[in-house]
């Protein structure tokens, strides 16, 4: 990625700071021409901001850009949703932080981004990752569930804000169940579906297991959720000064 982003940056002006070693860590997992793009991008940011030379400052902005969407500064939140926005996105950061095995957390922010974010936590890889331990995949469902638990410590309830992340949370264990051979009762057991039957000219999915097995299925997703819930609400009560600290100081500065 480090290379592709040289070529691609060779005809433009660029400030001394610019580091394409870190731009190839905050680009894990993007293709050529998501990098092209992020190129061009920055180039057009720096002309729009009057200045001569591309700034780390631009390839910053492209990034989270191309991954998040635009920024929309004119998209007018009130007060008492920005402060959930504020101590949601400091929960997920802060678990990152006390989870041994997460990304490192880049940047929070709770300018709206895109179509329905009104904040987000950016976490950058310092490797490309291929394979997943159990415990690193436990641990991006406690990140996930970090901005519920905070919600419920400092307002004593819960908003639809975590909708995206309770979906990505449990996806995650159910393909540890179904896809992984990740549970207690199904070691190293794939419990799949198959296309075997066409109704109307469409691949219609076969369960290959009981139904006693579904519902061990769906209680077994249920139970390591709750567990996971508890045990992010527990770190994140122990740690409620700092909670309310950063998100004070991201109210200040977005």
């Amino acid at each position: 990625r480090e290379a592709i982003l040289k070529i691609h940056a060779k005809n433009v002006k660029l400030e001394d700071k610019v580091d394409f070693t870190a731009l190839a860590h905050a680009t894990a997992g993007l293709a050529g021409a998501d990098l092209a793009n992020i190129v061009n991008e920055a180039a057009l940011l720096a002309v729009r901001s009057g200045r001569k030379r591309v700034a780390m400052q631009d390839f910053d902005e492209a990034i989270e850009k191309t991954m998040v969407g635009l920024q929309k500064k004119s998209r007018v939140v009130k007060e008492k949703e920005r402060q959930t926005v504020a101590y949601h996105e400091t929960g997920h950061a802060l678990v990152a932080a006390f989870t041994p095995e997460s990304d490192p957390v880049h940047k929070i922010t709770i300018i709206p981004r895109g179509v329905g974010a009104l904040g987000y936590t950016l976490q950058l890889p310092a490797d490309d990752v291929f394979l997943k331990t159990q415990n690193r995949l436990l641990g991006e469902v406690d990140v996930l569930l970090g901005g519920r638990a905070a919600e419920q410590i400092i307002f004593g309830e819960i908003t639809t804000g975590a909708a995206n992340d309770i979906q990505r949370a449990t996806d995650i264990v159910r393909s540890m169940i179904t896809s992984y051979g990740m549970s207690q009762r199904f070691k190293n057991v794939t419990l799949g579906k198959s296309g075997k039957g066409y109704g109307s000219g469409e691949p219609e999915l076969v369960r290959e297991y009981a139904e006693t097995t579904q519902q061990y299925i769906d209680e077994e997703i249920a139970k390591i959720m709750d567990e996971r819930y508890n045990k992010v609400v527990n770190l994140l009560s122990s740690h409620k000064d700092l909670l309310e600290y950063i998100a004070r100081l991201l109210l200040e500065k977005e």
